[in-house]
C-alpha cells in the first residue's frame, strides 16, 4: 500500500515584515543602518545603545554607517500605540526679542486648532545651537518642524532630509527649500527702503544693522540699491544679534561720529530704531527733519514712538498660519502642491521717514 505524501500547509512561513517608517515618510530606520553597515540589526541596536555588547570592529560599521546615512536613533520607538506624536517642533534664534512672537503665537493657535502642540526652542544666531537642537528634536520624532531662516549646516540638512519628518523654513526665501518654506526676501526688503528713502530726497544714507544672516541679506539689498540710485557711500555700524535700544543709540553715535552729514539710517530692527531716535533725542537733534529713520518689524510700539517710526511690516501671523498648514496637510498625508510661499512685505510710512 502506497503511502500518501504529506499535505503542504495552506500558507508558507515567512520572516517577520520590517515595520514600515513611520507615516511612510521614507524616513531612514535602524534596519537601512544595519544594511550599510554589514550587521544584523540587532547589532547595529546593541552598538548604538550598549556599546561595549559588540565587538571594535561591529561598532566601527555601524556608527560610520550612521555617519553616512544621517541616522537618528528614534527615542519614542515602541512607547507609543499611536504613530503620531501630535508634537511639532519650532526653533527660532531668540525669545527675547519680540519680532517673532506673532509667529510664534499664530503656529501656536493653528497647530492647537487642529490638534497638535507646539515645542519651543532658541537656537541662536550664529546657529552654532542649532545641530544639536535638531539632533534632540528628530530623536523624539515630532510631526513637523518650523525652522527659522534657510542657513543651517550641511550636517543638519542631511539628517532633516535623512529623517522624513515634513520642514517648514519661515522668514526668508530661496526656491530650493529643505522641503517646504513661507517667508519673504530680505534683499527686497533692503531695495524697497533705499528705494523710499531717495525718492524722498535723501542722499547720505547710512545703516545700524546686526551682524546675523538675514540682516545682511537686508544690508546688501540697501547699500547695493543705494548706490545704483546715485549715492556715493553707505557708512555702516554693525552690532550683535539680538539687538537692544543701547545697540542703536551706541550706532548713532559711532556714525555721527564717522559722518555727521548723514540724512538717513536704516535700521534692521525697530529695537535699534528706537535706540537711534533716542540717541538723537539726548543730543537735541530733530527727526525727521536732520534725519530720517526707518526701522523694520513693525513692533507694537512703533505707531507710539515719538516721532512715530517708519517701518517694514512682515506678516508674522500670516506666516505661523501657513506653517502650521503645510505641517498638519503633510501629516494628515495629503499632498502640498506649493511648497514655496512669498508672504511679501509692506511698508508702514509714519513720521519718522
Amino acid at each position: 500500500m502506497s503511502q500518501r505524501p504529506l499535505a503542504k500547509p495552506s500558507h508558507t512561513a515567512r520572516p517577520p515584515r520590517e515595520r514600515r517608517s513611520r507615516r511612510g515618510s521614507g524616513g531612514i530606520t535602524l534596519t537601512d543602518v544595519a544594511r550599510v553597515a554589514g550587521v544584523s540589526a540587532i547589532t547595529a541596536s546593541r552598538a548604538l545603545n550598549t556599546p561595549d555588547k559588540v565587538s571594535a570592529d561591529a561598532l566601527k560599521r555601524v556608527q560610520d554607517a550612521v555617519e553616512r546615512t544621517g541616522y537618528v536613533p528614534n527615542m519614542l520607538a515602541g512607547g507609543l500605540a499611536s504613530s503620531r506624536s501630535r508634537l511639532v517642533a519650532a526653533l527660532v534664534p531668540t525669545i527675547a526679542g519680540p519680532v517673532f512672537l506673532e509667529t510664534v503665537q499664530a503656529l501656536t493657535e493653528a497647530l492647537a486648532e487642529a490638534g497638535y502642540q507646539l515645542m519651543l526652542g532658541q537656537s541662536g544666531y550664529s546657529g552654532a545651537r542649532e545641530d544639536a537642537l535638531l539632533d534632540a528634536i528628530i530623536g523624539r520624532r515630532p510631526d513637523g518642524i518650523v525652522l527659522t531662516g534657510i542657513m543651517h549646516s550641511a550636517e543638519g540638512r542631511r539628517r532633516l532630509l535623512a529623517s522624513g519628518i515634513p520642514v517648514v523654513e519661515t522668514w526668508d526665501l530661496t526656491p530650493t527649500p529643505i522641503d517646504m518654506l513661507v517667508g519673504f526676501s530680505h534683499e527686497k526688503v533692503g531695495n524697497a527702503v533705499a528705494e523710499y528713502l531717495v525718492a524722498q530726497g535723501r542722499r547720505k544714507l547710512a545703516i545700524v544693522t546686526a551682524d546675523d544672516h538675514r540682516a545682511g541679506l537686508r544690508r546688501k539689498g540697501f547699500v547695493e540699491t543705494a548706490l545704483r540710485l546715485g549715492v556715493a557711500a553707505v557708512p555702516a555700524c554693525v552690532v550683535p544679534a539680538p539687538t537692544t535700544l543701547g545697540n542703536g543709540r551706541a550706532g548713532l553715535s559711532d556714525l555721527l561720529g564717522r559722518h555727521p552729514d548723514i540724512d538717513a539710517v536704516f535700521c534692521s530692527s525697530d529695537i535699534l530704531a528706537l535706540g537711534v531716535m533716542t540717541e538723537a533725542q539726548a543730543r537735541g537733534i530733530a527727526v525727521p527733519e536732520r534725519f530720517a529713520v526707518f526701522g523694520f518689524g513693525d513692533l507694537a510700539f512703533a505707531g507710539d514712538t515719538h516721532p512715530a517710526l517708519t517701518t517694514v511690516r512682515i506678516d508674522g501671523n500670516a506666516i505661523g498660519r501657513q506653517a502650521a498648514r503645510f505641517i498638519v496637510e503633510r501629516a494628515q498625508g495629503r499632498a502640498v502642491e506649493e511648497r514655496v510661499i512669498d508672504l511679501g512685505f509692506s511698508i508702514v510710512q509714519r513720521v519718522s521717514a
